[in-house]
């Protein structure tokens, strides 16, 4: 019975395009992409969600907490749950707001920071054999009420996509480029619409399957 853990931020969790700052909202387990996803691969597959909103891949957060720091989370979140089978880790949209300051090949850093310690030999141990699909977000667009902090994060993400694909392929990692399949909404230009949870899970399970 194989179990998948999916590791990410807000897009994993399911929060939907904000139009109201500070009002907590979320996708029924009907509409987010992992749990569409996890039906997708048949009934014999058990999901472990770990999705949080803010978080990004290695930088402490001075207005949300440093638990938005991903390296604990997923030190955690490791610790917590196994052995799993496969992995899917998907991040770097908050790392491109303006106060982090990070471009694309420091955002590859700190997702290759955290492919370290899933595939390390710590968690090895805990987890042999396990497959791990690296989603690149789609790029945001700069509009709606998350603009301010977002300043000049279009360029930046728009960047991530071919790095993050050399570095699977020089690791030999599975890749999913989520912006082939989906754009973010134009609401707030940072979430996806139900209709992107959809694609995005129907070309999680193809690849996942291919792993």
């Amino acid at each position: 019975m194989p179990i998948l853990m999916t590791f990410g931020d807000s897009n994993t969790h399911g929060t939907p395009p904000i139009t109201q700052r500070g009002a907590y909202e979320r996708y029924d387990a009907a509409t987010r992409w992992p749990t569409r996803a996890a039906t997708l691969l048949g009934p014999d597959w058990q999901l472990v969600e770990e999705g949080l909103p803010g978080r990004t891949t290695c930088f402490d957060d001075p207005m949300m907490g440093d638990h938005m720091n991903a390296v604990m989370g997923l030190r955690i979140a490791l610790n917590s749950h196994g052995p799993l089978d496969y992995m899917t880790l998907m991040l770097g949209t908050n790392d491109v707001k303006a106060r982090f300051g990070a471009g694309p090949e420091s955002i590859v850093a700190g997702l290759a920071g955290l492919v370290d310690i899933a595939l390390g030999p710590e968690m090895a141990a805990r987890h042999p054999g396990l497959k791990l699909l690296l989603i690149c977000p789609p790029p945001v667009q700069e509009l709606g009420p998350l603009t301010g902090e977002f300043i000049g994060a279009a360029a930046k993400s728009k960047g991530l996509a071919p790095a993050l694909r050399r570095y699977c392929a020089a690791r030999s990692i599975g890749f999913l480029d989520a912006g082939t399949v989906l754009e973010t909404s134009p609401i707030d230009g940072i979430h996806y619409a139900p209709e992107g949870h959809a694609a995005l899970s129907e070309a999680v399970a193809t690849a996942l399957k291919a792993l």
